[in-house]
């Protein structure tokens, strides 16, 4: 699954778009890799997000094939950092 779906999907980040302009701003980085929208995620990879005045470092236990409740979406990752 690409990067700016995943970060849509989990609900790390509210609307697709602003995931890809995020990552095109090189504030997400995967595997401490600075990384594009496009980038393909497996399970295991650790994914850091520079917010404005936070940082969020999570780690994928489950990709999904498509969308998910929002009850499921926390549990598609395991939160390192807040």
């Amino acid at each position: 699954m690409r990067l700016d779906k995943f970060l849509k999907v989990s609900r790390l980040i509210k609307r697709r778009t602003v995931a890809n302009s995020i990552c095109e701003s090189a504030r997400v980085f995967v595997n401490d890799n600075p990384a594009k929208p496009a980038k393909t995620l497996k399970e295991g990879d650790i994914i850091t997000i520079e917010f404005k005045d936070s940082i969020k470092k999570v780690k994928i236990l489950k990709i999904p094939n498509g969308n998910v409740s929002i009850n499921e979406a926390q549990s598609l990752y395991e939160t390192i950092q807040d």
